[in-house]
């Protein structure tokens, strides 16, 4: 979708002069860039170097993001080689060296799964700790008083949203935090053009989380079918998932459309992005509610169970 100009442009401008003495004097005007819904990016030319300026989004602290958190999270992926350099993070924006890629469509996204998967390993087993704890329960319980701080009503699928994270933290819970990118969005992974690197963007929402929601937010937000998450598993795991691994990422495919509708619920409220947020909550809620309707929930729920109590060899769920 595209981005809408950043409103204040003083604002813009005071953030290029305070890069420009570390950096290099611009040339050419700052170009918008499409892709993203929560900040105003751009590809800008510093001291004859492109770089991508991100400036932030107004109250982004809403919504559970740690910029923080941010900073050590895309300063690791780059050192890791899984994201482009880190070059500049400041409250009110992060600069990233430019890349040229190719953007990912969800369905190209599942033919890249292995690579993806080692990717997100290395960063889970790394001993980053990350100043911010994400989880989608605690998000649903902060999101709602955000909303009704403004007194304003919450859409009548939230319960029901928060009823079933209840009940996947019961069977599925965060005893064991790993450093997670928590926003795995085909639009979030890029291909270089020059080395045909898969590279992982956007950490805002980085923090300490469990590593299978990254993995079940990378399924759902591509539409991964069932042998999709078949090699997603065997490839991040080295070996064929047991039912207790299969069952805990259909679980948190689950957990992870419940995170977005109630962000899209918040966002609705708070962001100045010229985007449909009113929709984007609502096509989540919808597919939210089929996944509860799924036959099969009770069997996810007893072999996530089942598994979460047989700790293995690298402490992960079973």
């Amino acid at each position: 979708m595209a981005q809408r100009y950043v409103s204040d442009v003083a604002q813009l401008g005071a953030i290029l002069a305070r890069l420009e003495p570390s950096l290099g004097v611009i040339t050419g005007e700052p170009t918008p860039l499409t892709g993203g819904i929560t900040n105003h990016n751009f590809r800008v030319t510093l001291g004859g170097e492109d770089y991508v300026l991100r400036v932030h989004g107004s109250d982004t602290g809403l919504l559970g993001i740690d910029r923080q958190a941010e900073r050590i999270a895309c300063g690791l992926a780059a050192e890791m080689g899984i994201a482009p350099e880190l070059v500049a993070a400041f409250d009110d924006c992060l600069v990233t060296r430019f890349v040229t890629c190719n953007a990912l469509a969800p369905r190209e996204i599942a033919d890249h799964v292995d690579e993806i998967a080692r990717a997100l390993r290395s960063f889970h087993d790394s001993a980053a700790m990350l100043p911010m704890r994400f989880w989608v329960p605690d998000l649903l319980c902060d999101y709602a008083a955000r909303v009704h701080e403004r007194g304003i009503g919450l859409p009548s699928r939230y319960a029901e949203a928060r009823a079933i994270a209840t009940r996947i933290a019961a069977v599925v819970p965060l005893r064991n935090p790993r450093p997670c990118h928590n926003d795995l969005l085909a639009g979030n992974i890029i291909r270089a053009r020059n080395n045909r690197k898969l590279l992982i963007v956007d950490w805002e929402y980085a923090g300490m989380g469990h590593p299978y929601f990254d993995l079940g937010n990378l399924s759902v937000n591509n539409d991964f079918n069932e042998a999709n998450d078949e090699r997603l598993l065997s490839a991040y795991h080295g070996r064929p998932p047991s039912d207790g691994r299969r069952a805990t990422l259909a679980l948190m495919r689950i957990l992870s459309d419940a995170r977005e509708a109630a962000w899209g619920v918040l966002q609705t409220e708070i962001s100045q992005l010229d985007f449909d947020f009113g929709r984007y909550a609502r096509t989540h809620f919808e597919r939210l509610a089929a996944a509860v309707e799924e036959p099969r929930l009770q069997e996810w729920l007893d072999d996530a169970a089942k598994g979460s109590r047989e700790e293995n060899d690298d402490g992960q769920t079973a």
